[in-house]
């Protein structure tokens, strides 16, 4: 299956949240949004949408602070998934991250997103023995 990757643009944002929604990564506490206003805002040129016939059908959202880059919003829509398309957004992630001169990606997996988890140990991430701890600074009132 043959997907074009490009730069997010700002008529892709309703596309976008519907397949997160789709993909069950829209949750309460942060709005899709405000979230990819965020990212506007921060490393653009690292929100990638992956399209099939004009429509978009995946996404990856990486950022790079200078020490470690994560990654953020994978998603293929559920009709294309275990089709390779996931790994190509991962691997377009992951050139342009180098390209940044980001050493390591961290990323962060719900512990019951057991295939999600399969996913990323297939294309070489390893689990690290670390706790991740949050704090909201700003409330995502919807």
């Amino acid at each position: 299956m043959q997907i074009e990757i490009r730069q997010y643009e700002d008529s892709d944002e309703k596309q976008v949240v519907q397949l997160w929604t789709e993909c069950g990564l829209v949750v309460p506490w942060n709005n899709p949004h405000h979230d990819i206003q965020r990212k506007l805002d921060v490393q653009p040129e690292l929100f990638l949408v992956g399209c099939l016939v004009n429509k978009i059908a995946a996404t990856v959202m990486a950022g790079y602070d200078g020490h470690r880059g994560w990654i953020n919003y994978l998603a293929v829509h559920p009709d294309h998934q275990h089709a390779g398309i996931g790994r190509r957004m991962m691997d377009e992630a992951e050139v342009r991250l180098i390209e940044a001169g980001c050493p390591k990606i961290n990323l962060q997996v719900r512990r019951t997103n057991t295939d999600v988890i399969e996913f990323y140990k297939k294309i070489g991430f390893k689990t690290d023995d670390v706790i991740s701890l949050g704090k909201r600074l700003v409330p995502d009132d919807r």
